[in-house]
């Protein structure tokens, strides 16, 4: 019998198969954040029901928690100061491990969980946050569920899933110079749809992404729910073992020699069953910008935004909604179109590799004038080690600010957010209306294009920069 990749991490931790076929899986790690995981602790402590394995759940603070420097328990967010209390007294309760305000450990749960060796190849993780595939680049089975769901794990360490269809995405060849993985998944998005992905469980392969840096695999991985996929993994290899070798929760001694063996048994037998593979040729991937409101409605940063649907129906009244919402035109360059907005954070695009390459673009140059630029690091540790290398000055000296970790202005609750009609360039993963602030116009790009057009003012291809 050949098998994915997906099918052999399915396998491992099927606990019992139900009689609608439906499966029972055993789920190994568990990752909790103030916003809806204070939900599922609080409704396990009215029930007088207790976590099963506490070790193997975390927490961390991240989505509504203040950025700017100096933060304490007050949030933009009204109300947001009691999810913190709530969370912070149940998971001290709950004897499980709290990466709290101050902690180093601290930062987005997408960011932190590779960064501590929580998430590993092979191992089943949920959270109740749909970005939870990202940490399918590492060769985990992760996947964003409900609260309800996240309380069921949580005391059983199993949950139900219907095991869904199977996709391979290859992307063919290598990429281009100045092309990174935020471009790779938009284009694929684009061509494909924002439901292309319905259904199934994406793995991603080829030569490109064989060539990838594991904090681009994440990347890629982590929009695989905007494509409307279960999730989204990779094969791990060399590049994963090192990457994840002496980190605080991974494997060490012997049990690290035993897990690597495992590890390397972690890839798609040749001739096993798919239901749709895609091919991508790397040589038509360009820096891929959005235009609209949907991350399908993208395209290459010196393209137009394309003509209007001809054909009257749910199509063109869409095209025509995303249109007016962003302000555009068909037939309009996305090139060149001023921005009031560069932000750079997100469980996408927050990474030490990230700001390393914005970085790059911004030193020696200055944002340009009536520009407001942001960089929210991804983790308290890539804040830390980003100031060693001296980025943060980079950062400072271009005009950005420098904030303290967290989702920051990824999305709107009620808190922080970009002013109506403002224009923003962003490396975040949605763009939907009002997602960065009531009326906001949102660009998703990568985080060299979002650097590059920063400096100028106006989206800008980060190839003419000179500094990639």
């Amino acid at each position: 019998m050949k098998y994915t990749l997906f099918d052999k991490v399915w396998n491992d931790h099927v606990v019992t198969q139900q009689d609608d076929g439906a499966d029972l899986l055993h789920i190994d790690r568990i990752f909790l954040h103030e916003r809806t995981g204070s939900a599922a602790l609080a409704s396990i402590e009215e029930g007088e029901r207790k976590i099963k394995n506490p070790a193997h759940v975390f927490c961390t603070m991240d989505h509504i928690v203040d950025t700017f420097p100096g933060r304490t328990d007050q949030t933009t967010m009204p109300g947001g100061s009691e999810f913190i209390k709530v969370t912070r007294d149940l998971s001290l309760k709950g004897n499980i491990t709290l990466f709290d305000l101050g902690d180093e450990r601290q930062g987005i749960s997408h960011v932190v969980s590779p960064e501590q060796g929580i998430a590993l190849p092979g191992c089943t993780v949920i959270c109740p946050d749909s970005h939870t595939c990202t940490l399918g680049g590492l060769g985990a089975l992760a996947t964003g569920v409900g609260s309800s769901e996240c309380e069921h794990a949580l005391v059983t360490e199993t949950l139900r899933f219907s095991k869904p269809k199977q996709m391979r995405v290859v992307f063919a060849g290598q990429l281009k110079s100045g092309v990174s993985a935020k471009d790779m998944i938009l284009h694929l998005i684009a061509a494909y749809s924002a439901a292309g992905g319905s259904g199934y469980a994406i793995e991603f392969a080829g030569p490109a992404v064989d060539s990838l840096t594991v904090e681009a695999r994440l990347t890629l991985c982590n929009m695989a729910v905007e494509f409307s996929a279960f999730t989204g993994i990779i094969a791990p290899d060399d590049k994963v073992f090192e990457y994840l070798k002496g980190r605080p929760y991974a494997p060490s001694g012997e049990s690290w020699q035993q897990a690597k063996e495992y590890w390397a048994t972690l890839s798609t037998d040749d001739g096993a069953h798919f239901d749709q593979e895609i091919v991508i040729d790397c040589a038509t991937i360009s820096p891929t910008v959005t235009w609209g409101t949907s991350p399908q409605e993208a395209i290459s940063i010196d393209g137009q935004v394309p003509p209007l649907v001809l054909e009257e129906g749910d199509a063109r009244r869409s095209m025509e909604q995303s249109l007016a919402y962003m302000g555009l035109k068909p037939g309009q360059s996305i090139q060149g179109l001023p921005i009031q907005v560069a932000f750079i954070g997100s469980c996408t695009n927050s990474r030490l590799s990230d700001l390393r390459i914005a970085a790059a673009i911004l030193k020696g140059r200055k944002v340009a004038s009536g520009v407001r630029a942001i960089c929210v690091p991804g983790s308290t540790q890539v804040k830390q080690t980003a100031e060693k290398e001296g980025l943060d000055q980079i950062f400072l000296n271009a005009g950005f600010e420098w904030r303290e970790s967290g989702c920051s202005m990824c999305f709107y609750a009620g808190g922080e957010g970009f002013v109506s009609g403002e224009r923003v360039i962003t490396s975040t993963n949605r763009n939907f209306e009002g997602r960065q602030g009531p009326g906001c116009r949102s660009h998703l790009a990568s985080p060299a294009t979002v650097a590059a057009s920063a400096i100028n003012g106006a989206i800008t291809d980060s190839r003419k920069m000179g500094a990639l």
